[in-house]
């Protein structure tokens, strides 16, 4: 009977039935550096092969009797003699037990695997770095202790534009709040403007950081990073400030990981995987914005950032601040539940925002640039001291077009993908596979004339330019990515989200393609409207106009008296009536029909829990939307990764000596385009 340590290891395999820990016995060489948290390479099955993986846990001094095999989980018995770990990749303890725990946690409300959150949480290994990192420490650890730093001179004064400590009572206690941003822009020294937004995020950091705890402030995109990172630049020092940025180069973003697995005080500002950093003594996770779409991880299991967010809460006990000029229905539901605070600015200030409705110019030239009477004397007015902001719904010249004569969508004649015009007098092409369609051919009517359906910012910056003659016209999209512009008159065409920000803020803000906007199918188009349109609105200059372009109703009315917690809690209240998330969780199923039948019928002593479908999707596989309480969640989450294990495992090969299909199950929990 051998003794000794064994080391409790979680594979980095993608594989369902491999997301549980293995038991390695650990040699005398590497007992020192086989400790929780270290990269390690392990034996795996045959032929001399290894595989990567974390040890999450070391028992001391567990006997291994003969006859009892590796891989054991929690408990069992060993049936044969433990192998030995193969080696220690290296001996900084990159994955903490506090991830370790968030990513059980989270992969289990989302029946994922562990090993795909740890993933995105622990960046891959860069040698160098690592070395300079680890030589670092070392030099530093051979000299006098020396403190801390914390931010320097005297702070400027925090959380004015909210209630007296309202802010600070959050921090303080550890609280959980939904916090309306400030809708204006704020001027930095040599910094250049910032919304108001990023000055609060600031604020909450150098607070925490102030306390002697971390904080972690997740944002949608490098934009959003940018002014965090400016505003932080006047009450926090640069070297307690990390960057965890989906676009830096890998050496860059796992030097600012290993910062952050330093002791002591630290401020990490990331996109949505900066959700899952080390951080030491953790006291406030913020998330700017949660209803942006960049917030919805798009790997397996698909964790929304929010989510996430709330778990990890619940186990540092640190403070929670979901901070957005408009608010998603998720975070109004959690307000109505008293599981949020509701904090708005001391004083109701916000952008003057005019609906237009649905009125037309009398001008053409107007008229084609889709701008009504009202929304055309308000920017020519506007252009004779600022720069004006006009959003649009797409990028490109002319997105979408259809057929002249049956008004049918135009659609490739290779892969049925959408046709469109990059340019003026540009030949049309797919927007998938970019296929030109010089000979195109209605498949409908046969007709050869096309139509544009839809204009987008290449265009309308071509109309405007007719209607506003002389004036300067700058596009700002995915293929022209801009931040920031001067003070002088222009007008600024963007799409939704990629606004740039001028100097006092513009002096006029058109808001166009309402309608077109609206006509998306989606559960959340009326959500993601107001979030857009608020977002822009927040650039104006205080006391310009906004001009809401062709919405009327309820929107119009959130927009113009800028209570878009209302609009959230109505829309709390539809949802409810009809079951619709976030009322309830829901879950997708799908996969092979024999498959997901065997999946729902697992399920029916599950309480509360109904199905919708299934129905087909790709041919020869079909897909089931499930919808249940918050409470059985845990319960379908179980019961869908065990049938996910097993139909992974059916591959396997049979004693008839022939492979069955690749299986095809797959889950998603909480999809925000579900429905």
């Amino acid at each position: 009977m051998a003794t000794g340590p064994v080391a409790r290891v979680l594979i980095d395999s993608p594989l369902p039935q491999l997301d549980h820990l293995f038991d390695y016995r650990v040699p005398d060489e590497l007992a020192a550096t086989a400790v929780p948290g270290v990269r390690v390479k392990v034996p795996w099955r045959s032929a001399g092969r290894t595989i990567d993986g974390y040890i999450i846990d070391v028992i001391e001094d567990r006997a291994s009797p003969e006859g009892e095999a590796s891989g054991s989980d929690p408990g069992a018995s060993w049936r044969g003699t433990l192998s030995a770990i193969e080696a220690v990749v290296s001996p900084v303890r990159v994955l903490t037990p506090e991830i370790s725990r968030l990513a059980r946690l989270v992969a289990d409300r989302a029946a994922g695997n562990a090993g795909d959150i740890i993933r995105l949480a622990v960046p891959s290994r860069q040698v160098r770095v690592e070395k300079a990192w680890i030589a670092a420490r070392a030099e530093t650890a051979e000299t006098a202790d020396v403190a801390v730093s914390v931010p320097h001179g005297p702070h400027p004064p925090r959380f004015s534009a909210y209630p007296p400590g309202a802010l600070d009572t959050v921090l303080a206690d550890s609280r959980r709040a939904a916090v309306q941003a400030v809708p204006r822009l704020e001027a930095l020294p040599d910094a250049g403007t910032v919304g108001a937004w990023a000055i609060t995020l600031a604020e909450l950091a150098a607070a925490t950081v102030d306390a002697g705890r971390s904080a972690i402030l997740v944002v949608p995109d490098y934009r959003d990073q940018d002014q965090v990172q400016a505003a932080l630049a006047r009450v926090a020092p640069a070297d307690l400030i990390s960057r965890l940025d989906a676009r830096q180069p890998n050496a860059d973003r796992y030097r600012a990981f290993l910062a952050c697995l330093e002791p002591g005080p630290r401020i990490i500002i990331g996109n949505r995987s900066a959700v899952y950093a080390p951080a030491a003594d953790l006291g406030l996770l913020a998330l700017w914005d949660d209803g942006d779409p960049l917030h919805a991880e798009p790997l397996s299991p698909y964790v929304h950032s929010r989510d996430a967010a709330l778990v990890r809460q619940q186990e540092a006990g640190c403070a929670l601040v979901l901070l957005g000029h408009s608010r998603s229905v998720e975070a109004q539901r959690l307000v109505e539940l008293g599981w949020l605070d509701d904090i708005h600015p001391q004083r109701n200030v916000h952008p003057r925002v005019i609906p237009t409705d649905f009125q037309v110019s009398a001008e053409e030239l107007v008229r084609a640039a889709r701008i009504p009477s009202a929304a055309w004397q308000v920017a020519r007015a506007a252009l004779a001291t600022g720069p004006v902001l006009v959003q649009v719904a797409s990028p490109g010249y002319a997105p979408v077009l259809a057929c002249q004569t049956c008004r049918r969508a135009a659609r490739c004649t290779r892969c049925q993908g959408p046709l469109g015009l990059a340019a003026a007098g540009a030949l049309p092409a797919c927007r998938w596979c970019g296929a030109l369609a010089a000979d195109w051919v209605c498949t409908h009517c046969e007709g050869r004339a096309l139509r544009q359906v839809s204009v987008g910012a290449a265009r309308t910056a071509e109309d405007l330019g007719r209607a506003f003659p002389g004036t300067r016209i700058i596009t700002a999209d995915g293929d022209h990515p801009l931040q920031h512009v001067d003070g002088e008159p222009a007008l600024v065409i963007a799409t939704r989200g990629a606004e740039p920000l001028a100097p006092r803020g513009y002096q006029g803000v058109l808001l166009l393609d309402g309608e077109r906007m609206l006509a998306r199918e989606s559960l959340r188009v009326g959500e993601d409207c107001l979030r857009w349109w608020s977002n822009a609105a927040a650039l104006a200059a205080p006391g310009a106009s906004v001009m809401l372009v062709g919405v009327g109703g309820a929107l119009a009315r959130a927009m113009n008296t800028w209570q878009q917690p209302a609009y959230a809690a109505r829309e709390l209240v539809d949802r409810r009536s009809l079951r619709f998330p976030p009322a309830v969780r829901v879950a997708s199923v799908s996969g092979a029909a024999d498959d997901v039948e065997a999946v729902l019928t697992d399920l029916t002593d599950i309480p509360g829990l109904d199905v919708l479908g299934p129905a087909p999707t790709d041919p020869g596989l079909v897909r089931a939307i499930l919808r249940f309480p918050y409470g059985s969640g845990d319960d379908v989450a179980h019961t869908l990764k065990a049938a996910v294990v097993r139909n992974a495992t059916r591959r396997r090969k049979p004693k008839s000596g022939a492979f069955r299909a690749a299986p095809t199950l797959k889950v998603r929990f909480d999809d925000p385009e579900l429905l």
